[in-house]
């Protein structure tokens, strides 16, 4: 679980990494910023928007490494209150699983450095990053109960459907990627400098399956 230092370097080319996504917030649900029937997204309930985004990637690779059933976590937080809203300040949780090079493709390409769909997608908005750390990763994306565990650093979980499954959209893993959201019921994080816990809120969530390509 210590710290790993940024890497200097993109990924290989030739990555494509897919698979099943889930995320949760701090915004009512539905969350503001989503599209839903196809409807523009807006911003934050609450002017301040922290929360967790993970990964768990189904197949994957970054040119000759196999990134394949490895867990990306994103802790994030930003503000809107103002405009234009705040970067991303991020912390980057990586699978304990993943080898030297794996992480290092892993940070580049979820972080938005390899380019290609996570820099079109929300990579641009990624400001600060106070850490990268190897973890114990656990994600839940199939079950009715969904759950992402970075042991010693935060907990996610979320159940009970807030939409129809397909209604909602979400920038971060693609509008073309339509899925359903959630009521939260637990976000907590006890990472410096991200500290924060809502419990039984029915905070926002989202589940659905996401396809990163570098072109």
């Amino acid at each position: 679980m210590t710290n790993v230092p940024m890497v200097e370097q993109p990924a290989s080319s030739g990555w494509r990494v897919r698979g099943s996504y889930f995320e949760a917030c701090n915004c009512d649900a539905i969350c503001p910023c989503r599209s839903v029937h196809g409807q523009p997204g807006g911003s934050s309930t609450y002017g301040e928007c922290y929360g967790t985004l993970s990964w768990h990637i189904h197949e994957g690779h970054a040119g000759s490494i196999d990134l394949s059933d490895l867990k990306v976590v994103i802790s994030l937080r930003y503000s809107d209150h103002v405009q234009p809203s705040t970067p991303w300040e991020v912390i980057c949780y990586i699978d304990d699983r993943a080898d030297d090079t794996q992480l290092e493709a892993l940070a580049d390409i979820f972080l938005g450095r390899a380019g290609g769909s996570v820099a079109q997608l929300y990579g641009a908005a990624v400001g600060e990053v106070h850490a990268v750390r190897r973890a114990r990763v656990t994600v839940e994306h199939v079950n009715a109960r969904k759950r992402i565990d970075v042991v010693g650093y935060l907990n996610v979980e979320a159940e009970g459907e807030a939409s129809e499954p397909g209604d909602v959209r979400c920038g971060i893993p693609g509008y073309a990627h339509p899925g359903t959201e959630l009521f939260g019921d637990l976000l907590r994080s006890d990472d410096r400098p991200f500290q924060w816990a809502i419990i039984g809120r029915r905070n926002a969530a989202f589940a659905t399956d996401f396809d990163y390509r570098d072109d």
